[in-house]
């Protein structure tokens, strides 16, 4: 079946954060926030109903897809009174209307929810997508396509390569992450056993593509191909993407 290589970055973060994931085509957002999550340490996607605001940047199409239903309900606002918008700036005194010019420009960029989305156009258009992740802590990735295929046979998506162990939830951003990191690989740090209780409660885990890859199985919105498989009652046995 026809799947998009991608590559997901952590922006800012050194040594880089990064994963490469294959996923079939006819992906919603949602799905796609949901992989992310899955090969990080975020708690946000599938089977969780929700955890923080995420939003995907799409320039070039002037549109933000978010499950924040206050901003797709702003937007929706605009769109239904948009004389009044322009009414309100039209006597906005000078010293206040950049400000409210710049919150018009927000208000108008076409904002779109992430479950009845999907990628395809987007990400074959674009190549380069950009992912934010919990407005306080502010996680920033990079979404790139890397290669489209038709050999892909599964019906989720699979880890193919990657570096570095990604931040837990709610660590203070990337300068919390890596004072949280000290702490945690020290054992002879005085906060040490502390900082270990607090990752567990976070389900934190070192980098670890076989557990990622078993968790990704649930990811599943297409059906399998095992009759383009080589397998022996479904134990792959040889396969270009796959080994178990």
């Amino acid at each position: 079946m026809k799947a998009y290589i991608i590559r997901i970055e952590l922006d800012n973060s050194r040594p880089l954060i990064w994963r490469k994931v294959i996923m079939p085509a006819g992906a919603t957002f949602n799905r796609l926030h949901d992989v992310i999550q899955s090969v990080t340490n975020f708690q946000g996607g599938y089977p969780r109903d929700f955890y923080h605001f995420y939003e995907f940047d799409l320039r070039e199409e002037d549109m933000v897809v978010t499950n924040n239903d206050e901003r797709y309900l702003e937007h929706q606002a605009y769109k239904k009174n948009k004389q009044v918008f322009e009414k309100r700036l039209a006597e906005t005194p000078e010293e206040f209307l950049e400000f409210e010019q710049n919150h018009q420009n927000r208000l108008k960029v076409v904002v779109r929810k992430p479950t009845g989305l999907k990628i395809d156009n987007y990400l074959e258009k674009d190549k380069t997508i950009d992912y934010l992740y919990d407005y306080g802590d502010d996680w920033r990735f990079t979404i790139q396509l890397e290669q489209v295929v038709e050999d892909y046979h599964f019906g989720y998506p699979t880890l193919l390569d990657g570096a570095e162990t990604a931040p837990p939830e709610d660590v203070g951003g990337l300068d919390g992450f890596y004072e949280f990191l000290d702490v945690y690989r020290n054992p002879s740090h005085p906060d040490h056993k502390q900082t270990v209780e607090w990752a567990s409660g976070q389900r934190f885990r070192e980098y670890n593509p076989t557990w990622i890859n078993e968790w990704m199985k649930g990811l599943k919105y297409k059906k399998t191909e095992w009759d383009q498989i080589h397998h022996d009652n479904y134990r792959i046995i040889e396969d270009k993407y796959r080994s178990h």
